[in-house]
């Protein structure tokens, strides 16, 4: 799997009773599609996986290979607590005809290093899928260390890791340690821009839900050499990005997603929606990025 583009971690649309609203969906996809978005990652944190049942994890996987296959490439996040629940999400997502998977630490363990490893062989070895791997320590509380990596140069089918860390050091590290082994997909939005310099030809941003033809405007002219005009997009769309990455991040990609017609209702609780102060100051510079 080749890492190229703009890939969305898909909000969850809920109806009035917090149901997931699979008609909106379907506006939510074609909404990123169209705007430039390359592939689509349902399951991940943004989509609050958290606070989904298996079940309707299951069916998120199930409807969008069924509306969006053949559109985009679809890649599942598989994350959960036990590796064995982790290895069933995989399995079932290769079964479904997913295009590759997405891991994470597994929440609120804290595993150790040699824990991890073990953890991420486990599921590299149950399918042939290609996974990439997610690092965000300030959620999970552990990090994907080196010793986690170098484990796992040799398993072909972990192909790439979405970095979220927002420790730009640990970027250049590891492309200095690793070269090409390891793709490198742009995690920490405030810095993307420094991802696509150092050589990440991918980014996988929440903020796609709501602002795509920014995101993929940013990262097309960094592939395409121009780094005069990437610098302009992204200093047009960075402060939207801080915004949203102080705090309330998914309330404020769902109301980004309100605020560009899209009706995916609020997070589900215990999260609750943005005060109407917050929520007015949001959409005053939302509107000035995505206008």
């Amino acid at each position: 799997m080749q890492l190229r583009g703009v890939y969305a971690p898909l909000v969850t649309p809920f109806d009035e009773r917090e149901e997931i609203d699979f008609e909106v969906l379907k506006r939510l996809i074609d909404f990123v599609l169209v705007n430039g978005v390359v592939g689509l990652i349902p399951g991940g944190t943004t989509g609050e996986v958290y606070a989904l049942s298996d079940a309707e994890r299951l069916a998120l996987f199930r409807f969008v290979k069924d509306y969006a296959g053949g559109r985009a490439t679809l890649i599942a996040g598989i994350n959960a607590g036990a590796t064995r629940d982790v290895v069933r999400f995989a399995q079932t997502a290769e079964t479904m005809g997913y295009d590759g998977l997405m891991a994470a630490v597994p929440p609120y363990s804290r595993p150790s290093q040699r824990e991890l490893l073990a953890h991420f062989k486990t599921v590299a070895a149950a399918t042939a899928l290609p996974i990439v791997l997610y690092n965000f320590p300030w959620r999970a509380g552990s990090e994907i260390g080196y010793d986690i990596l170098d484990g796992l140069v040799e398993q072909a089918n972990v192909v790439g890791i979405k970095e979220a860390s927002s420790d730009l050091s640990r970027l250049i590290a590891m492309r200095l340690r690793y070269g090409d082994r390891f793709q490198i997909s742009c995690g920490s939005d405030d810095q993307a821009l420094d991802y696509f310099l150092w050589g990440s030809t991918s980014w996988i941003g929440g903020g796609a839900s709501c602002a795509p033809r920014q995101h993929v405007a940013v990262l097309d002219a960094a592939l395409a050499g121009d780094f005069t005009a990437a610098r302009a997009r992204m200093e047009k769309l960075l402060p939207l990005l801080q915004v949203m990455e102080a705090g309330h991040y998914t309330q404020k990609v769902k109301a980004g997603c309100v605020l560009q017609g899209i009706p995916v209702g609020p997070a589900r609780r215990p999260l609750l929606p943005l005060t109407e102060a917050y929520h007015v100051a949001f959409a005053e510079v939302f509107k000035a990025a995505v206008g």
